[in-house]
């Protein structure tokens, strides 16, 4: 028998933004455990905006699990925050009540910046430095500094060792602005994988006595770069057969509910989503090939290939919510579906 560390890993109450929550428990196991040989476990809710002091027991159901190549014996427990019948979900818990769909692939790009001192890493003490230009997909001290690589490359791999369907990295457009990227099939997995990656960035940047700064335009009102997270979607009708009219449709939808899906894209959005710097403003829509400054950009090869294939929405946010955001895409696309049906009765 051997002794795992288990670390259970779950969404706080914070809003707009959750905070990603982690302890550890030690259980004896002849293998590395699989969900099923999980327990549920408790804990205090008080002091996660999830439950007041007078009744604070929360519940955390295991949902997923990773090996967690930082520790010896290690374990990666991904859960549900439950009510303390341990079969409710919290009114926390968005992942419970989201649409999912096997068929439905999502690709995320997380930007971020990595501070030091309040300001991000490479800046000086005042002022800025050198303009953009570059620090996208820089090599060398004087474009990503000393430890910016050794913390996304020390990444990456935990996230592979981690099963993580981890899929590049590279400098982004701001100085200390970094991005990788997170593919799944189906909402739950590649949101799963996301909010993962994220947690397994967040506590190694512990060693290295850096914070990673996940807001949409941490430089506010200055021509420096925002960070998004781009969600890269299909369906398989998308991928098999797709055509024109279903695209259009398809748009026609999106720009429908544009303020819904703005809602779960992540805060402060207004202050990324200006319509200047290759963004779409906020309060409008549309869509482009190859078109950097659309709400959803297609690539060249879609018309080409008959409206097939996948899509990109440009407008979700590095703080977002990639539960939510999956979620939200696949209700605009259900609605066209159900529509087609409906109409083909």
């Amino acid at each position: 028998m051997t002794k795992y560390k288990l670390e259970y890993i779950w969404l706080d109450g914070y809003t707009p933004t959750p905070n990603l929550r982690g302890k550890t428990q030690i259980k004896e196991y002849g293998s590395f455990p699989t969900l099923e040989d999980l327990p549920l476990w408790g804990f205090d809710g008080s002091s996660t905006m999830q439950a007041e002091g007078s009744s604070s027991d929360c519940v955390l159901k295991p949902v997923r699990v990773f090996p967690d190549a930082a520790r010896k014996d290690g374990a990666l427990v991904l859960c549900e925050v439950m009510m303390p019948d341990g079969e409710t979900p919290h009114p926390t818990n968005k992942r419970a009540t989201i649409l999912d769909d096997d068929g439905a692939w999502f690709g995320f790009e997380q930007e971020y910046f990595f501070y030091k001192d309040g300001r991000p890493l490479g800046f000086p003490a005042d002022g800025y430095p050198a303009p953009q230009g570059k620090y996208y997909t820089g090599v060398g001290y004087a474009q990503v500094g000393s430890i910016s690589r050794e913390i996304v490359e020390e990444h990456l791999d935990l996230c592979l060792a981690a099963g993580i369907n981890h899929e590049g990295i590279n400098a982004e457009v701001a100085k200390g602005q970094w991005e990788f990227q997170i593919f799944g099939k189906g909402s739950k997995k590649a949101a799963d994988e996301m909010w993962m990656a994220r947690y397994l960035l967040e506590r190694l940047t512990e060693k290295y006595g850096v914070d990673v700064e996940y807001h949409c335009k941490p430089l506010g009102d200055t021509d420096w770069n925002g960070s998004g997270m781009h969600a890269n979607f299909s369906t398989t009708y998308l991928r098999e057969v797709g055509g024109e009219p279903y695209f259009l449709a398809l748009m026609d939808a999106f720009e429908a509910a544009c303020a819904d899906h703005i809602a779960v894209y992540g805060p402060d959005n207004h202050m990324r989503l200006t319509g200047k710097h290759e963004t779409q403003a906020i309060d409008q829509f549309s869509w482009g090939i190859a078109d950097r400054g659309a709400s959803i950009r297609v690539p060249h090869s879609f018309p080409r290939n008959g409206y097939k294939g996948y899509l990109e929405d440009r407008r979700p946010n590095s703080q977002g919510d990639p539960y939510q955001i999956a979620s939200q895409i696949l209700k605009t696309v259900a609605s066209v579906d159900t529509a087609k049906a409906s109409a083909a009765a």
